[in-house]
């Protein structure tokens, strides 16, 4: 009990004391459940909230890509800041332990994640029942595992993924991601469990999807297939397929489609 106390007073300082301004705290202060291969690699959540004007309850907790080997922690992850942050969303950019072939690591990050923002809704103007999950290629995957597999407390309410790795099944998926996150000699059964397109249930949370056709990275198939999936089990799904782009343009303001995507992701988000 009073450990909690103490990391609540601990929140509500350091948010006293940052205001708009970004916060950054460890995500496992006592060490995590699974230890990384790598001991310098923590797992870190960084906080950016709205002016209370504007405030909604809203927050997305956003998983950057990577190849889950390194992470684009900018442009899929800290830029997306203000355009949340305008639309009254509280966004919560995770640092996430690379695998080194033990799923179990960055899966446990992301879902202590969702924990930790529930945790400290109140301190943060969150409602804990809309707390998303947003993910980028790898981070895509990682933000569609949650969303597929979570336990019911860090079960996401909404999913937002840009071109993102689904599966795992060797023909399509992207192999970095695959042989970094089950490791080279991955079992089919593993293959399968982590191909999120199979694992869509009619409870799994609404989703907006944007990737485009000219992705020769991550095949658009990937995202195609979970759109289907989703369709399949009438779960709400928005899939947006720009003609160009390639891959990991995040919220870099060269790709062609920027605009555009801003707008309809805008529009998703007030649409429920």
């Amino acid at each position: 009990m009073n450990k909690w106390i103490l990391t609540g007073l601990a929140t509500f300082v350091a948010l006293m004391t940052f205001a708009q301004k970004p916060a950054d705290f460890a995500l496992w202060p006592e060490g995590a459940p699974h230890q990384s291969n790598d001991p310098d690699d923590q797992a870190m959540i960084r906080v950016y909230l709205p002016d209370k004007k504007v405030a909604t309850g809203r927050a997305v907790v956003i998983c950057p890509g990577g190849g889950y080997q390194g992470l684009a922690m900018d442009h899929e992850g800290n830029d997306w800041a203000s355009f949340f942050n305008q639309e009254g969303i509280a966004a919560f950019v995770l640092k996430y332990r690379m695998p080194h072939g033990n799923r179990f690591v960055p899966i446990e990050d992301a879902e202590e994640a969702m924990r930790w923002v529930r945790r400290n809704a109140e301190n943060f103007n969150v409602k804990p029942d809309q707390v998303g999950i947003m993910g980028s290629s790898a981070g895509g995957h990682l933000a569609s595992t949650i969303a597929t597999h979570a336990p019911k407390e860090a079960m996401p309410d909404f999913q937002i993924l840009f071109y993102p790795v689904i599966t795992m099944m060797p023909d399509i998926t992207h192999k970095g991601s695959h042989d970094n996150f089950l490791g080279g000699g991955a079992r089919k059964k593993e293959e399968r469990d982590y191909s999120n397109d199979t694992q869509v249930t009619r409870v799994t949370p609404r989703a907006w999807i944007a990737l485009s056709d000219d992705d020769h990275v991550v095949l658009p198939a990937n995202g195609l297939n979970y759109y289907t999936e989703l369709y399949r089990h009438d779960v709400p799904a928005s899939l947006h397929i720009y003609p160009s782009g390639g891959h990991g343009w995040g919220f870099r303001s060269d790709f062609q489609f920027h605009l555009e995507m801003l707008l309809e992701l805008k529009a998703w988000l007030k649409s429920f």
